[in-house]
């Protein structure tokens, strides 16, 4: 059973949003913070943080506002950081080796776990102490440390042939930045984030020229 039944995808983005900027007010010695103070950091309104705060429960009290280090740790806890779910990575190619390098999956509640690769050249190199394995060793790893999450980043056409597979093996989650649509491929069966890099350059040079064009 859920523990948020219904709700929004759109409230669920904004909320490590929300916790991200709760982490910069702690670092600069803020202790609280009103909704409107709030939402001009943010850039919402303070009604839509009240809102999306009122959906787990509310955290702030009427003329003191929020106090910034346990609503932090309030979001944090929404989100399941704590969980560090088990999680491989798939791809250790320029994008993948970024990936792997620069993201703090601690933090952020996963575990990175496994490492795999095609190209015998990066087999056996380590990424955060992680030896890449070689991608023939990823049914057997997967039917033994049973990974949640995988991030895919490779080849659209290898993720369409994998990715069935990485489903049966049971994970559930996936951090795709491969192309291919999984949402089609396997429904409701799983969770995906997609990341599609072109798509928000493009977004981008729209806003721009948009600007531009003023």
């Amino acid at each position: 059973m859920a523990r948020y039944p219904g709700i929004s995808l759109s409230v669920t983005r904004r909320m490590p949003r929300y916790y991200r900027f709760l982490a910069e007010l702690m670092a600069n010695g803020v202790e609280r913070i009103s909704s409107r103070e709030f939402a001009e950091l943010t850039g919402l309104t303070a009604s839509q943080i009240r809102q999306d705060l009122n959906c787990f429960g509310g955290f702030g009290q009427q003329g003191y506002g929020y106090n910034v280090a346990a609503l932090h740790t309030e979001i944090g806890r929404i989100l399941s950081l704590d969980k560090r779910l088990p999680t491989i990575l798939i791809g250790a190619g320029n994008l993948g080796l970024a990936v792997g390098n620069h993201m703090k999956f601690d933090e952020q509640g996963f575990q990175l776990i496994g490492i795999f690769d095609s190209n015998p050249q990066v087999v056996g190199q380590e990424i955060q102490g992680i030896r890449v394995r070689s991608i023939n060793e990823i049914q057997s790893f997967c039917l033994e440390n049973r990974p949640v999450i995988a991030i895919l980043c490779i080849p659209r056409s290898a993720a369409a042939e994998l990715s069935g597979d990485l489903v049966g093996w049971g994970v559930k989650g996936f951090w795709n930045f491969s192309h291919y649509d999984l949402s089609v491929a396997h429904g409701d069966q799983i969770v995906v984030e997609n990341v599609h890099l072109g798509d928000s350059l493009m977004t981008l040079s729209f806003r721009v020229n948009e600007l531009i064009d003023q």
